[in-house]
């Protein structure tokens, strides 16, 4: 090995980098984002899930109730509201994962029978659900032993128990939920009575959209992340590896514009991303059973929207470079962060708030919750609209930079 030749190359190789800015910073940033990105986005744990919660009742064991889940860091109270449809309604609307109803007999500690308090769960959100469906109801099976404790002293003494209710209920703020909250002091009588009066509160869930797997949830999104990795990388190869083999240049020899060159890539790449996409569709569907419950040709739609706008970012990038190499060490600081902070693997609700912003800003979060509305919340295009609007937005941005910067000198 010569030494000398050797410590060229690499000067040239190190010049030719510094020469290319784009390539340079991306080589400084991505590590950057990436090591971000997996230690404060990914594996956090679920916290301020907004939900309601329908107040129907007055008295000592609400108010308590209400300061029990106000302190609980997992939700984040919307509202306070007193109609259960209304309730009902903001879930699936999606403004809150849940809404938890007290009924009207809540504080009614004379009442011979259990009061009933309803759940009702966006469970399309399956991370979401199985952190608020365990936790609320061992919260509601405490207050029920604490409120069974106090039916047996009223029973047993004749007298109020207000004070008590009060002063038993007051330990609730900060409370660190255990689903084993039994007592099992006394003889063996007082612990059956215990136990017999114990159900004081009958906890129901219901699921709006039904029992979601987890791969039910990460399908949607998993295919708009393939469209998206697909399209952006295709078209690195399609223009700027095309410009950098010399093809563009004898395309451009003929009396083509443009417009035509961009046309030309759009079909062929739209046709074989949709293609791939149902293909996915077709296997999730046969291997895991995943059922599509809004319309097949929304979902196609949306497929083909997807795409559509992702080709147009890839046109974006690859407008102005010159090697296919720059193009992939630009798009690299965009595809590998978007994957993470459009919740595809994991909700938004575990990353920090500044990443959650930064999801609004990014095509394949609108995209991920357009297809898990279609799909698993059986939605139509009404209720996807607002997503359907940012992608089209996105979509003639990255077409109208892309074409206006196209470098046809090749």
């Amino acid at each position: 090995m010569e030494t000398k030749k050797v410590m060229w190359m690499l000067k040239k190789d190190l010049i030719v980098l510094w020469r290319h800015k784009p390539r340079l910073m991306s080589l400084i940033l991505f590590p950057i984002i990436m090591i971000t990105l997996f230690g404060y986005g990914m594996g956090g744990t679920l916290d301020n899930i907004p939900i309601v919660v329908v107040d129907q009742s007055h008295g000592a064991v609400t108010d308590q109730t209400l300061n029990a889940i106000k302190n609980m860091s997992l939700y984040d109270v919307k509202g306070i509201i007193s109609d259960p449809e209304k309730g009902r309604e903001m879930v699936e609307s999606g403004q809150v994962k849940a809404a938890i109803i007290l009924p009207p007999n809540y504080d009614n500690l004379t009442s011979p029978q259990p009061q009933s308090v309803v759940m009702y769960v966006d469970s399309s959100d399956q991370m979401a659900s199985q952190a608020l469906i365990p936790t609320t109801q061992a919260l509601f099976s405490k207050i029920s032993g604490q409120l069974g404790l106090e039916k047996m002293q009223m029973n047993s003494s004749g007298s109020t128990a207000s004070s008590q209710i009060s002063q038993s209920a007051s330990n609730q703020t900060g409370i660190q939920v255990n689903t084993s909250q039994v007592s099992s002091s006394g003889s063996g009588g007082i612990v059956a009575s215990i136990q017999n009066l114990a159900n004081t509160i009958n906890f129901q869930v219901d699921k709006i959209y039904g029992d979601i797997k987890y791969i039910d949830f990460l399908v949607p999104a998993v295919i708009a992340m393939t469209v998206m990795m697909s399209c952006m990388m295709g078209m690195g190869e399609s223009i700027a590896g095309e410009r950098e083999r010399g093809e563009l240049a004898r395309l451009f020899m003929t009396p083509t514009n443009v417009s035509t060159v961009v046309g030309g890539k759009i079909i062929s790449k739209l046709i074989i991303e949709t293609g791939r996409a149902l293909i996915l569709i077709v296997a999730a569907v046969i291997l895991f059973g995943i059922v599509i419950k809004g319309s097949m040709w929304l979902t196609l739609l949306l497929l083909v929207l997807t795409a559509l706008c992702f080709v147009g970012f890839g046109i974006m990038i690859s407008a102005r470079v010159s090697t296919q190499e720059d193009y992939v060490q630009m798009v690299m600081p965009f595809t590998m962060p978007m994957m993470f902070v459009s919740g595809v693997f994991y909700p938004l609700a575990t990353m920090p708030w500044i990443f959650q912003k930064i999801a609004y800003l990014v095509p394949l979060t609108y995209a991920n919750d357009a297809l898990r509305a279609v799909m698993l919340k059986g939605a139509n295009l009404g209720d996807v609209w607002v997503d359907v609007a940012v992608l089209i937005g996105f979509t003639l941005l990255f077409f109208a930079m892309g074409v206006r910067s196209f470098n046809r000198d090749v």
